[in-house]
């Protein structure tokens, strides 16, 4: 299979006061990566976290992948401090920059500070505005909520920009984002996204291990046939 299916929690729907103990056990029951919400109260209308609380969890978990998704105004502004924080990647929004020209530079930025690059694109965007920068980034992020919040429904229609993405695009990593979960999986996995964040669908599940592995064995199923 040339891609690999990957299950990231989005620990945004965790304990965040107990946020150790509750990223070891997502990583214990099988998480691939740690999806961290990094929200700065402007691109999106609620706060969370910044690289201070980043720096400290990797500083308690070594060896995972950590990726932030910046839902913030000004992505370069924090892809130094997200880098000495221990980040491995920085997906950014193409919506958060005015000028467009400049998500090169950001691009390279990110490279040059160690981390691999993400691009994601809100509901409202169209799909064919990244083209010319998919070359630049690892990953292509499709939100299938509004980012923002936690907890909302799935959007079935973001799947059509997952699938042509995955058509023009054979061998990139495509992720989804919002209401991912046991229900919604099929869809995500059929359209070709292979990286899975699932916030309360892995949380709140009774069993996480068993969640995560639905999840990935929906993905590594529809990879099967896709490239069979």
């Amino acid at each position: 299979m040339p891609l690999e299916a990957k299950i990231g929690p989005s620990i945004l729907n965790a304990d965040l006061c107990q946020l150790e103990v509750e990223s070891q056990k997502l990583i214990s029951n099988g998480a691939d990566y740690l999806h961290l919400d990094v929200m700065d109260g402007h691109f999106v209308p609620n706060l969370t976290f910044g690289h201070p609380v980043v720096k400290c969890l990797r500083n308690k978990i070594k060896d995972v992948f950590f990726e932030t998704h910046m839902m913030v105004s000004n992505p370069n502004q924090w892809i130094e401090p997200m880098a000495d924080a221990g980040v491995d990647q920085y997906t950014f929004h193409y919506e958060a920059l005015n000028e467009k020209e400049s998500i090169p530079d950001v691009c390279r930025k990110i490279r040059e500070n160690g981390m691999k690059v993400g691009i994601g694109l809100k509901p409202k965007t169209p799909v064919n505005v990244i083209e010319e920068f998919i070359p630049l980034v690892d990953l292509v992020l499709i939100m299938t909520v509004e980012p923002g919040f936690g907890g909302q429904a799935f959007m079935e229609g973001m799947m059509q920009k997952v699938k042509w993405l995955r058509d023009n695009y054979p061998e990139l990593n495509i992720e989804v984002d919002g209401g991912v979960g046991p229900k919604t999986i099929s869809s995500c996995a059929e359209a070709g996204a292979n990286w899975i964040v699932s916030g309360t669908g892995i949380i709140q599940a009774p069993n996480q291990k068993q969640v995560i592995r639905e999840l990935k064995t929906a993905v590594e199923s529809s990879f099967k046939k896709l490239y069979r």
